[in-house]
């Protein structure tokens, strides 16, 4: 990501680790941020939906983008999310990551009380008005009011703390319209997208990057998808694209968003401890029968085709660089 206002490449909403008491377990994350920096991510996104963010307390949620910017120590840029549940304490949990060093926060329109488009803007305009941190919108019609296009160009017209959108709808039109719309008149505004099975779209129809789950758990093949596009390198793009896909399609179906990301780290030696969302015990076996499939898909890809079940057993470090290596080959 470059060093300047504008947000570019892969960032991960990461996980958050918890000790078998449920409280942040600090020695993991800061290993897991090292091990994501080291796997060719571009930027860190603590507080994200993949973070769980609603499901920690506003002090907790402190100390995990404390700990994130601290361990990246300057090596990669860090995006905080700083949704609160209003417009005060929003702008002083802004107020706060910028003072901790976060390149820049990102907002999630109000959520619970649906909104009209002139709400939308207000909230975030007073937002903009007031804080020290630069700003990205943080568009997920699924769980909040939704950013349209004409507030959105609205906010990046008359508000320069707002310097970009991070657009979860997966919809590429809404996308196109959004980068016409504004970049002529913000050159250095930058659009990301959430939504990983359209990343290599997006990026090819000018987006600057992705905030992406399964970054968290695949970090160097989100890595080659956003260098194929950016090289203009549209076969090598729609190849990675492919892999990418049908393991995004696992983690986010496993039912318990996201509770397939956790067990995709599994897979990657990571154990993240429970969720605090409470689940069943067949939720948990379903979370295991993913594991085991998001294992089998990583241990089958070479080339395009599916290896023996018999073949020698590989680390799930050593199969991805391989399979990199040879959709690159």
């Amino acid at each position: 990501m470059a060093q300047s206002n504008r947000i570019t490449g892969i960032l991960t909403p990461n996980i958050v680790p918890l000790d078998p008491r449920g409280n942040v377990d600090e020695q993991t994350l800061r290993g897991y941020v090292d091990w994501l920096i080291a796997h060719g991510v571009d930027g860190l996104y603590p507080n994200g939906s993949t973070g769980e963010f609603v499901r920690f307390t506003a002090a907790e949620r402190r100390e995990i983008a404390r700990i994130v910017i601290d361990q990246a120590a300057g090596r990669v840029p860090v995006l905080v999310g700083a949704a609160e549940a209003n417009v005060r304490e929003t702008i002083e949990a802004c107020d706060a990551y910028g003072e901790m060093g976060a390149q820049a926060v990102a907002i999630v329109a109000p959520y619970y009380f649906k909104l009209s488009d002139e709400g939308v803007y207000s909230y975030f305009r007073e937002i903009a008005d007031a804080v020290s941190v630069n700003v990205t919108l943080y568009n997920i019609p699924l769980f909040a009011s939704e950013i349209d296009l004409a507030t959105a160009r609205r906010l990046a017209e008359e508000c320069p703390r707002v310097v970009g959108i991070k657009d979860s709808s997966g919809d590429l039109p809404h996308m196109m319209r959004m980068i016409a719309a504004i970049r002529p008149q913000r050159p250095e505004f930058s659009f990301l997208t959430g939504w990983d099975a359209s990343l290599s779209a997006m990026l090819l129809m000018g987006a600057d990057g992705g905030t992406n789950a399964t970054s968290g758990v695949v970090p160097e093949l989100t890595a080659a998808v956003y260098k194929a596009c950016k090289a203009g390198d549209l076969s090598e793009a729609v190849r990675l694209q492919n892999e990418l896909t049908p393991l995004f399609d696992t983690m986010i179906g496993t039912g318990e968003f996201p509770e397939g990301f956790r067990a995709g780290l599994r897979t990657r030696g990571w154990d993240m401890g429970r969720s605090r969302q409470p689940m069943t015990a067949a939720q948990y076996d379903k979370s295991a029968q993913t594991e085991a499939k998001i294992k089998g898909m990583l241990t089958s890809y070479t080339n395009g085709a599916v290896t023996s079940a018999s073949a020698t057993p590989e680390s799930i470090d050593a199969i991805v660089r391989r399979v990199l290596s040879e959709l690159k080959a």
